[in-house]
């Protein structure tokens, strides 16, 4: 298996309710069939029914999922921007930003479905142009 990620799906209540919210972040989606497609980098992030995710999962009900996603920015006053942006479109807060262990500022918030999102700037993952990220050598700081 190849070490990489494609697509993350969100099982939402209210697909139209979740494609407006993240438009309102400023993410420019496809819908197709009741699913909304976003490009996000190397990947896409989907926003699907939950009933039709559980069922396409073969599942009864999704119940809850621990998983957070995340967004690295450049700075902390994006960190900072980002997050009153979530918040004006209607997503609760669930930390503010604030200075981290490992030297990084960083908030959460959760969008309508309650799916949290970190929004992190770490000055040890270096962001591409792109905004793509790789992950550092750890091996090299010891």
């Amino acid at each position: 298996m190849e070490q990489r990620i494609s697509l993350i799906t969100l099982g939402v209540a209210d697909v139209a309710r979740a494609k407006a919210f993240y438009q309102q972040l400023g993410w420019q989606g496809q819908e197709v069939e009741e699913t909304v497609f976003f490009q996000a980098g190397g990947l896409a992030l989907v926003l699907w029914s939950r009933d039709k995710l559980a069922d396409d999962a073969g599942i009864e009900e999704l119940g809850t999922c621990a998983m957070t996603l995340a967004q690295n920015v450049r700075s902390r006053a994006e960190v900072d921007e980002v997050i009153a942006t979530a918040a004006a479109a209607g997503a609760t807060v669930t930390k503010p930003a604030r200075e981290t262990f490992y030297g990084g500022y960083a908030g959460y918030f959760a969008d309508p479905d309650g799916h949290l999102w970190e929004i992190a700037w770490n000055p040890g993952f270096a962001l591409a142009e792109d905004g793509s990220l790789t992950v550092p050598d750890f091996s090299a700081a010891n």
